[in-house]
């Protein structure tokens, strides 16, 4: 076991506060832990929740923020180290293994679960100490193009609209409705796509609809340029034109905006399937009685399975998935001012910051 010194990261001390540099103490992981040399850090939406819309951590401020992580290992603990030197991916929800809910098959809903930058310092930082229970493997030869810092995303951008993809269990017969083609919904259409779906993706900002026509969508909408009769009528159309969905819509909604769950509910239809994969903890008002009346079905999901994020990364390793057009890549300590923009909605592609990462 190594112990590391001189790593350092920014953490938020307060809800609206800015977020303030921080030397960590030496880093001694326990028996299983690692320690992570952060190469890329995602941010997330519920970053900016935690930091600005008083969504409480679970472990209290000051805390280092960041839960989308790839790295190198670089220290372990007695139980840990095979992992030593290894490329990794960090699980954005790390369950234990070993209670109910795991036992049940259910480890998202683990209540003894490790999220980073939630439950413990995470990867905003040049070093993270997380579990050794989960981590994915990367391939030390990666294909042109992919970087380790690139593959951040892959913590819970790529994996959770994965999981809820595989949970809905999309196929060639279905049409499905990407609501929000941001930060995660970029990706979603991807891996629907890549399920062999016809994919329809919905966003109020031209630039992603037209990324995601590149990638995977056969029909991209403007919400603010139509209303959900309209938005109906084209899906509907696309539906005869296809020949898929014609037994319901499978609707994942990730925005995570309070316009865009609106948008999502308004869309189910008979036998219709909705997927809640974004994130707000601004209220919505709906009528519940449209899953009775349409016998329809609603689902959300935490995260994704560990035992799931190697088939994820498979996806981007293969080229079924693109990365490159939808981040955008931050020295670490730009984080502050990153923050800010993307709180003021400045950022539009999914941000990753590393502390080896010297350009945009």
């Amino acid at each position: 076991m190594s112990r590391i010194v001189g790593a350092r990261g920014f953490r938020l001390t307060a809800p609206g506060s800015p977020l303030a540099e921080y030397d960590f103490p030496p880093l001694d992981p326990a028996a299983d832990q690692v320690v992570v040399e952060v190469a890329g850090c995602g941010v997330c939406h519920t970053d900016l929740g935690f930091a600005y819309d008083n969504v409480p951590t679970r472990h209290p401020l000051p805390l280092v923020l960041g839960h989308e992580i790839a790295g190198r290992v670089v220290a372990a603990g007695e139980k840990a180290q095979e992992w030593v030197g290894r490329s990794v991916i960090v699980p954005a929800v790390i369950p234990c293994g070993s209670c109910e809910a795991c036992q049940a098959g259910r480890p998202t809903i683990c209540r003894k679960q490790f999220m980073p930058g939630n439950d413990g310092d995470g990867g905003f930082a040049s070093h993270a100490v997380v579990p050794a229970r989960g981590l994915c493997a990367v391939p030390e030869a990666l294909p042109p193009g992919l970087t380790l810092d690139m593959l951040a995303v892959v913590a819970d951008a790529v994996t959770t609209p994965y999981e809820a993809i595989l949970r809905a269990e999309v196929g060639v017969d279905d049409l499905v409705v990407v609501v929000g083609a941001g930060g995660i919904g970029g990706f979603g259409v991807q891996v629907a796509a890549a399920f062999g779906a016809v994919v329809v993706a919905i966003d109020v900002d031209d630039e992603r609809l037209r990324l995601a026509r590149s990638h995977g969508a056969t029909l991209a909408l403007n919400a603010k340029q139509m209303d959900i009769k309209a938005m109906k009528t084209s899906i509907r159309g696309l539906s005869r034109e296809s020949g898929r969905g014609r037994v319901g819509l499978k609707i994942f909604e990730m925005s995570g905006t309070t316009a865009g769950q609106q948008t999502a509910f308004n869309l189910l239809d008979f036998g219709g399937y909705l997927a809640v994969v974004g994130f707000t903890p601004e209220k919505v008002e709906l009528r519940l009685s449209n899953l009775m009346a349409f016998d329809a079905t609603a689902r959300g999901n935490w995260g994704c399975a560990p035992a799931n994020y190697p088939k994820a990364l498979a996806l981007v390793l293969e080229g079924k998935v693109a990365l490159e057009p939808f981040i955008e890549r931050h020295p670490l300590d730009a984080l502050p001012d990153l923050f800010a923009a993307a709180h003021r909605h400045e950022i539009k592609r999914r941000a990753i910051v590393g502390p080896l990462i010297t350009s945009v």
